[in-house]
């Protein structure tokens, strides 16, 4: 059994589309993107140490695995990674170690933490971390909450979440005013 470990950048208000590139995700008409470039190298160093160290596999939406396979040459730390990718166009995956996960996306995935293995992380993509969050699959949060307040954009709380009860495991912030919280799923589910 392996666990699924959700690692995102938010805004204060609670903003996660396109963090560092203003053309990384433009849907519904959003401008702000890029909003946490300008405190990216401190905060990698951090999500390094902390979220990147220990083995893992990736979980990706398509549209942030497709942002981070067009930057992502054979030297990138996830070149090597099993990448599992929600998608409905399997044959479209070309980076090295990609693997297609089709059909109904909550079921398999709920598959592949039943399987022997490293970690799940999943990167970014908002709307796979949402399913992943209202089917009750995400063991802890690794957040990044950035000191920015963009307005509209996608969120990473949404209508469907479940209630749910997490501990914070570990805390710590740059000297550039972001703030890591690393929390745990509570085996306890929460009452609504």
């Amino acid at each position: 059994m392996r666990e699924l470990a959700v690692l995102t950048f938010v805004t204060l208000d609670g903003v996660m589309q396109a963090p560092k590139m203003p053309e990384e995700d433009r849907s519904n008409g959003f401008s702000a993107g890029g909003w946490a470039d300008p405190y990216w190298d401190e905060v990698m160093q951090m999500v390094g140490r902390e979220a990147m160290a220990e083995p893992y596999d990736v979980l990706f939406g398509r549209k942030t695995y497709d942002v981070f396979a067009a930057h992502a040459g054979d030297d990138h730390p996830m070149h090597q990674m099993k990448k599992y990718v929600a998608t409905s166009a399997p044959s479209t995956l070309g980076w090295n170690n990609s693997v297609p996960i089709t059909g109904n996306i909550p079921e398999e995935v709920g598959r592949l933490k039943e399987q022997d293995g490293p970690l799940l992380q999943v990167h970014g993509s908002c709307e796979l971390v949402q399913a992943l969050l209202a089917h009750d699959l995400v063991d802890e949060l690794r957040l990044w909450v950035f000191p920015v307040v963009v307005g509209a954009g996608k969120r990473l709380f949404g209508g469907g979440s479940v209630p749910a009860d997490f501990s914070l495991r570990k805390t710590d912030h740059t000297s550039i005013g972001v703030l890591m919280g690393i929390y745990t799923r509570n085996s306890q589910a929460v009452d609504s």
